[in-house]
């Protein structure tokens, strides 16, 4: 099966690394070509990954069209904001006999003035193109560097053909189960990022094991009761692209968003912090999106709420910490059903 990787990230490298370790047909194609120019030359991908050989039968090259000429699957590394841009150049560039099958989504987090999940970005711009995303607890230089992981490809596609894709995606070292809820898997993935920015907060003011752990549990009530309402399957935020990728992404010591929010309980300014960033925090955009998203929808989410105040408002983490501390007692809840609220 033929894949294209675009965007040549750190994550996006560590994906095509990977399938081409596994033997499938894979072309790299960086945004820049001058990047492209790099990686040939190196080998290894300085900039955003480091120490990681590319394999000799990984392909690299910047001309999209060429990448796209013989591609059945295309796989979008790239950050959420740039998401639109990508599937243009992808719609314009796939010639007009491609045999694409799938594009998927590794991106997590929501466009800001659509407040649109990557897969309804994707269908928007690629009407005609089948969709699906990629997610899960996957951390690029584990992934890179052969550790065992799991993941999750989310698509409404017929089964035969998702599981020709499933399977070419596997490995003994990555394993790539199915789901149909495509919308849950991508909430999953995005709001992960905005919990794990308040992981680090709570490093950051060294309020210790206690602290941390309650704080992941209410995040996930949190995280299922904004899911559904937002039409998602409550089960989905149970698993590997709910559950999993919150507890990776909040623990690990290589986690961006989690030591965004580290720095931030440590005394750091958010929005010092953020400009000229060399790789993108995904949730401190993301936590102005679904802020706003549930502003509008009327979605109940106080963790979510501090965060918005403390990364736009000026609030310090130690008054939000007092604000989620000092809500109305009650008993705790854990029902998935709509009209129950954890």
């Amino acid at each position: 099966m033929n894949f294209v990787v675009m965007g040549a990230g750190a994550w996006g490298t560590a994906f095509a690394v990977h399938l081409a370790r596994t033997g499938q047909p894979v072309t790299l194609t960086p945004r820049r070509v001058e990047h492209a120019v790099a990686l040939l030359a190196a080998r290894e991908n300085v900039d955003y990954l480091p120490g990681v050989s590319l394999p000799d039968n990984l392909r690299i090259s910047a001309d999209l069209k060429v990448s796209l000429s013989d591609a059945e699957v295309v796989i979008l590394a790239c950050p959420s904001q740039g998401l639109r841009d990508t599937c243009m150049r992808l719609r314009d560039c796939a010639p007009p006999a491609a045999q694409i099958s799938l594009v998927l989504s590794l991106v997590k987090g929501l466009e800001l003035q659509t407040h649109k999940r990557p897969s309804e970005v994707m269908a928007e711009v690629m009407p005609d193109l089948p969709i699906g995303s990629l997610t899960g607890p996957t951390n690029a230089e584990e992934v890179a560097g052969r550790l065992p992981a799991a993941m999750v490809l989310a698509a409404q596609q017929p089964e035969a053909s998702l599981r020709q894709v499933q399977a070419a995606l596997s490995s003994p070292m990555l394993r790539v189960y199915t789901s149909e809820d495509l919308r849950g898997a991508e909430l999953g993935g995005c709001l992960k990022n905005i919990y794990a920015i308040a992981a680090g907060c709570c490093d950051g003011l060294k309020l210790g094991d206690n602290a941390k752990a309650a704080l992941l549990t209410r995040t996930l009530a949190e995280m299922v009761r904004v899911g559904v309402s937002l039409g998602a399957q409550p089960e989905t935020f149970y698993g590997l692209s709910g559950f999993g990728d919150l507890v990776a992404t909040c623990h690990g010591s290589w986690s961006r968003n989690r030591k965004f929010g580290e720095r931030i309980g440590a005394g750091a300014r958010a929005v010092d912090l953020i400009t000229n960033r060399k790789t993108v925090v995904e949730g401190y955009r993301t936590t102005k999106a679904f802020a706003e998203l549930c502003a509008e929808r009327g979605i109940e989410a106080p963790i979510l709420h501090e965060m918005h105040a403390i990364l736009f408002e000026g609030k310090s983490p130690a008054a939000a910490l007092q604000a989620l501390m000092n809500r109305n007692l009650k008993s705790e809840s854990f029902s998935p059903f709509p009209g129950v609220t954890p």
